[in-house]
Parts: structure tokens; sequence; C-alpha cells
């Protein structure tokens, strides 16, 4: 199994169907169906079938022109493959909207047009509101949605049927284990994911472009990283609503959340911590222990927090001025862990230039409400007109 370090370019809604024997089989028993990671699509006549765990095979008789997701790993890979227009929903439209802009905007012809999107989650995860948008595909892990309030697995076969498929996978995000019952469950990495939902799609040109692209960046930053006993200590953590404490992340874990940190090879300050969930949830006194080099604030390019209070809040705080990344002005926003491949491809270059300035050139800074900042062409870790080529206009035959 591929991690995400590496990639191996490898009428509506009644036309687009769950293959007959995973309905009968796959859902109901908690199998994988077609799980594994080998090939993912087969033909028969006009229609064709994708794989992918805990799913099963799909067959769609035609490319979808409506999709729903939740997370907005999907919707970034819908606009990567220039589907962007047929996401109907995404969770908190004008964060992850907001968010995925700032990295089009360096993108020529790229955008997001989130502002008429339904919020996933808003008012829970209501069945009935699947059935008023209608998807033709809900690109969501039918796995964790049976672990969501009112949802089991009859709802979940009745919305595949009834509406249109599931095509989803949560749990490989942190490798965690799935509910019970999916004992099959395999894990994909990143790039793995969007190879699946490019087939369903129709669009293996367009990822097999883009992967050769994220191919090259990883190569260029693993030839160029300095010695492991000389790479930064580093945190990944967000500054909590209270002001006095930090939900903490590993670096270097399984899982596509990870995507932007592990092909760094940074030193995690907190590696031998165990929270036993997620994420963990630390005070000034532990972060000053474990006293970083880098701290990098997740979630600190999206709207949700400013990165000038948190500076703030870090220099004027009794010991978080003691912080070595304080003192040296290292305090770093990083992105989203719900990052598709074009958010992927920013978040990589932003973190070597925030960890490995004398390496990939220095990180220019960032003001909040800003989009990604503008890097000369040659301090640039990947051509984005060739991303933009790819996404607004196809790869010749």
């Amino acid at each position: 199994m591929a991690n995400d370090d590496t990639t191996e370019p490898s009428t509506r809604r009644e036309a687009i169907k769950y293959g007959g024997a995973v309905v009968a089989g796959g859902l109901l028993s908690g199998c994988s169906g077609g799980g594994s990671a080998g090939a993912a699509t087969t033909e028969t006549g006009g229609s064709y079938s994708v794989s992918m765990s805990p799913v099963g095979d799909v067959t769609l008789d035609n490319v979808p022109e409506t999709a729903f997701t939740v997370f907005p790993q999907y919707a970034d890979m819908a606009v990567a493959l220039d589907h962007g227009d047929a996401v109907n929903s995404v969770y908190v439209p004008e964060m992850s909207g907001r968010t995925m802009n700032h990295y089009y905007r360096r993108l020529d012809g790229v955008d997001f047009a989130w502002a008429d999107l339904y919020d996933s989650l808003s008012d829970g995860f209501p069945k009935e509101q699947l059935y008023r948008l209608g998807s033709d595909v809900h690109l969501v892990d039918p796995a964790w949605v049976t672990t969501r309030e009112s949802w089991n697995r009859s709802d979940v076969e009745e919305v595949a049927s009834q509406v249109g498929p599931w095509f989803g996978n949560f749990y490989s995000g942190t490798q965690g284990a799935p509910p019970d019952g999916y004992d099959d469950y395999a894990y994909y990495s990143l790039w793995d994911l969007f190879d699946r939902l490019s087939r369903v799609f129709d669009e293996r040109a367009r990822y097999e472009a883009l992967a050769a692209v994220y191919t090259d960046l990883v190569s260029t930053i693993r030839a160029n990283l300095p010695p492991k006993g000389e790479r930064p200590t580093v945190v990944r953590a967000t500054l909590a609503e209270d002001g006095e404490s930090f939900y903490t992340y590993h670096l270097n874990d399984p899982g596509y959340w990870l995507a932007d940190t592990r092909p760094l090879g940074a030193t995690d300050a907190f590696a031998d911590e165990n929270w036993g969930d997620l994420w963990g949830r630390v005070d000034y006194e532990t972060m000053l222990d474990a006293d970083p080099d880098v701290f990098l604030h997740l979630w600190g390019i999206t709207p949700d927090y400013s990165m000038a209070d948190v500076r703030s809040s870090l220099e004027t705080h009794a010991v978080g001025r003691r912080l070595t990344a304080v003192a040296d002005g290292r305090v770093y926003p990083a992105g989203m862990r719900y990052q598709g491949p074009l958010m992927n491809l920013f978040q990589l270059e932003m973190g070597a230039k925030q960890l490995y300035p004398d390496r990939f050139g220095e990180w220019p800074g960032y003001e909040d409400g800003d989009p990604y900042p503008s890097i000369p062409e040659d301090e640039r870790l990947f051509d984005r007109q060739r991303i933009a080529n790819i996404v607004t206009e196809g790869v010749a035959g």
C-alpha cells in the first residue's frame, strides 16, 4: 500500500447506481468489497465501475453532474479534475471555500464557487437533506456515516439505492479504526484516493498529470533535506479557545491528514506522546518543556484564526514568550488537515520554506485574510501555470 509520500500514477440519478453485489452484501455485512489497493476501474458496455474500500464496487453509466461532499479534500479533488461545479455542499462553506480559494488565487482560471453551497454538517447530518439535494454521488465514507446520530446501515443502503452511491474513505485520514463490522477496511494515501475519484469523474489523464507534479515536488524536497540531526524540532498545534492551552497533532504518523508534514521529515517535538485520540491537549508549561524550534499553527491560513492574534497571545503570555519558536519569530500559519491534491501541493511548499529556508527559500510571510503569498517564480517549488493548465485545459491525448 502506498503512503502519502509517494505516488504510483497508478438520466442522471437513475443511471448512477451501486453494483448489486455491494448493496446485497458489502454494506450490510461490513465487507470492504473491492477495497484492495489494486486496479480500480472496469468497463462494461457504456458503463464503468470504480472500486474503493469500504464501498466496494460502484457502477456508473455517466459521469456524475452533482456531488455531495462533507470534508473539503473531496471538493478540492473535484476542482482539480475540473468538476468543481458539480459540488453542491461542503463543511462550513465560507471557511472551506475561502481557504481553497486562498490557494487557487495563484492558479490562473481556477476558482471554487462556494457561496451558495449547503453546509453538509449543519443541523447534524440529516438524511432528508440528501434526498432534497438528489446528488448523483455522495463523496462520503459510508462507514463514517453510520457513526452519525440517527444513521445506521439500513439508512446508508437506502440513500445509496434511492438517491446516489457513496464513495469516500474517512479513516485513512489517521489510519484510525473504523466502526465495528468493517474488518476488511483498507487505508489509502491522499493521492490513492484522488486516483480513485479521478476514475469516478473519468479524468484519469488529469490525475496522472497532477500526480507527476506531486512526485517531482516530493522528490525535490527529499533530495534537499538536511541530515536528520540538523532538522528543527517542530510542533503542529492550535491555540485553544481558553488561550491557556493547545490542541496538538503529530507530524509524521500515518494517514493523509499528515500528507503535508510527513514528507518534510522534521523532528516532532511530541513524537513520544500517545494522546489516545486524534490529537492531544497540553498547557503552556508542557509546550515549554517541548520547546520547539518551529511552531506550525494548524488552520492558520483559514479564516477561522488570526495569526496576528495568535502571535500576540504567545508573545504576551508569561510562559509563551519563553518559547524558542516565539523568541526566534518562527510561529507560522499551517494549512488544513482536510487537504485535497491542490491544497497539498501548496501546503508542502509552504512547510518546506517555513522549516528549511536555507534549503528551499524564505517563507515570505502571510497576512490574515490574504491569499497564499506570491512567491517569485525562481523560488517556487512547483509550476503554477502547469497546474492551472492541467485543471482548466486538460491533457492532450
